[in-house]
């Protein structure tokens, strides 16, 4: 790698890989209301034979979906292969995988569900990609630099395919380079494309002008594994998987949060609202609004004033939505709004909203988890479907 010896230059400068290039400035890629959809081209439709060139992706999914920084992976393999046409985009999802990522330009998609994150089986995981690996040949392989096993699977994989250049937590990545900080964040190295290249967060954009066609393909076993199968037998692991440890839902912060019930000034009976937060296994958050009129301390306050939260899934309740509330959720992927006023900017914000008394609504929510808690997996769907109707 070569440095960058400007010590001014910022690490966390908003450089990221879109399909028509690096971006200097990043701006939001949420639509503009009322923007009529439209349908986007499948990239690579033509020419997609099993003898193609292929980018690898590897990612664990949690329950059943990518985070936004698996997302983000793919779409920057999709955005690589984009410039050749001869290239597919294949993403192999440790876990199940429930969702369609077509919308982030993986063509081919291999499903492994019994890797998931939550067990610590690092040496048939490595085992099974380098199979995976070994079938396709791919010319560069991808994998998000995070927390959940993918950044740890990464280094083994790297240290296991020695004579392969690799490069991690890389910020900024084109098809000619990759660049990652050194020197504790006050640089930049920059090197030619590594093979193996895991990817920091908010490094790619995941709004592209195409989508892939994802489809499924059957799963590509290490002879270890069919040996072991074929003989019933259990593979012997150096490590002890002692599980996840859960924690309480009102002792995890609100910036690592992975689901927000959030309150604002139309949330009349806090008891109720802290019932369903308890129902639901749930962080709880507040407004300004219902944090100055005494309802919630201070450092239960989202937004601009008060903390910036990235949740999956954040229920807000009784909250008009205020641009300085707005500003505290842009990162949060599925927004639900509980509110009288279908006029309300939250609900323009909002993935999906329900209109109507807060109070009556807490109430139905949570004999509706009472209910569903008590009910198998299989009444539960279909309970869901028959509320859904």
């Amino acid at each position: 790698m070569t440095d960058n010896h400007n010590n001014r230059i910022n690490p966390r400068r908003p450089f990221k890989g879109t399909a028509s290039g690096l971006n200097r400035i990043v701006l939001t890629t949420a639509p503009r209301l009322n923007e009529a959809p439209h349908a986007k081209p499948i990239r690579n439709s033509q020419k997609n034979n099993a003898e193609q060139a292929s980018i690898l992706v590897i990612s664990h999914s949690d329950r059943g979906m990518l985070d936004d920084h698996a997302r983000q992976t793919v779409s920057a393999a999709a955005i690589l292969a984009n410039e050749a046409t001869n290239i597919t985009v294949v993403a192999l999802i440790l876990g199940d995988l429930r969702e369609n990522i077509a919308s982030c330009g993986a063509d081919k998609v291999i499903v492994m569900p019994e890797f998931s994150f939550e067990k610590f089986q690092p040496d048939l995981e490595l085992a099974n990609i380098t199979a995976v690996i070994e079938r396709l040949n791919p010319i560069k392989i991808l994998m998000p630099d995070n927390f959940i096993g993918d950044g740890d699977l990464g280094r083994r994989l790297i240290a296991s395919q020695h004579t392969k250049t690799a490069a991690t937590h890389v910020i900024e990545i084109d098809s000619l380079h990759a660049a990652s900080p050194h020197a504790a964040g006050r640089k930049i190295a920059f090197t030619e494309l590594p093979h193996i290249i895991l990817l920091a967060a908010d490094a790619a954009d995941t709004n592209l002008p195409f989508i892939g066609s994802a489809t499924i393909q059957p799963t590509i076993q290490s002879s270890t594994q069919v040996e072991n199968t074929n003989n019933q037998q259990k593979s012997v692991s150096p490590y002890q998987n002692l599980g996840l440890k859960t924690i309480a839902s009102e002792q995890v912060a609100l910036e690592e949060a992975d689901l927000i019930v959030s309150a604002g000034n139309g949330v009349s009976n806090v008891e109720t609202f802290e019932r369903l937060a308890l129902a639901l296994d749930a962080a709880i958050g507040a407004s300004r609004v219902a944090v100055d009129d005494g309802k919630f301390s201070r450092d239960k306050q989202i937004g601009a004033s008060g903390k910036t939260v990235t949740a999956s899934t954040y229920i807000a309740i009784g909250i008009s939505g205020a641009v300085q509330h707005l500003q505290g959720i842009k990162d949060c992927r599925h927004v639900i709004a509980i509110n009288r006023d279908n006029s309300a900017p939250i609900v323009k914000r909002a993935d999906l909203s329900i209109i109507g008394d807060a109070e009556a609504i807490m109430q139905a929510l949570i004999n509706a988890v009472a209910e569903a808690k008590s009910l198998s997996l299989q009444e539960a769907a279909c309970a869901c479907y028959l509320l859904l109707r």
